[in-house]
């Protein structure tokens, strides 16, 4: 930017973007110093290369603006991994159902893993059985988004939530209405 440019000549683009056309940087910094803005260059590579009469301090504060903006927007998937077995007690189910219903609650993908040891690995139907009878019970919250397929020792099927639980979970699971709460309205 400025003095700090090293080429002879320069591509110039005025401060509303109209074309100046290739001059001396001797004259694109006397035009920069008329207009009190900066010379940045902001295509080095090109020849000649690009330069543009900006207010330099106020670009990198509107990039920064919205950089900042496009992080706030951003969501951050988060995978929770829940772990069985083939032969899971009725109530060890449950418990484990339990917990993936409240991570696709939450808007979280969950990642279900059937460990298979010594025989069961010769019955992967079981496992199978297990995942799907599992997304059957779980489908009012999410929906099955890898199916179910055999790695090494393990069974893994992920599940996702559904659009409209996704956003309501992160919109504030602690939130609830004031008329559920059971506290009388202001009179």
């Amino acid at each position: 930017m400025n003095d700090q440019i090293r080429a002879r000549e320069v591509r110039l683009v005025g401060p509303e973007g109209e074309q100046v056309g290739i001059v001396p940087v001797a004259e694109a910094l006397r035009l920069a110093q008329d207009t009190d803005l900066d010379l940045v260059e902001v295509a080095p590579t090109a020849r000649p290369p690009v330069c543009k009469l900006m207010d330099y301090g106020k670009f990198k504060y509107e990039s920064a603006q919205k950089a900042r903006e496009a992080r706030r927007n951003q969501s951050l998937t988060v995978i929770k991994e829940m772990k069985l077995r083939p032969k899971i007690d009725p109530h060890d189910y449950e418990t484990k159902k339990g917990h993936v219903v409240r991570f696709l609650k939450a808007g979280d993908k969950v990642k279900i893993t059937i460990m298979f040891r010594g025989r069961e690995q010769s019955r992967p139907e079981l496992g199978f059985r297990l995942l799907k009878r599992l997304a059957d019970e779980v489908t009012e919250l999410g929906f099955v988004e890898s199916s179910p397929r055999q790695d090494g020792r393990n069974m893994i099927m992920v599940m996702a939530p559904h659009r409209a639980l996704k956003t309501v979970g992160q919109r504030g699971s602690g939130e609830e209405p004031e008329a559920e709460s059971g506290a009388p309205a202001d009179v």
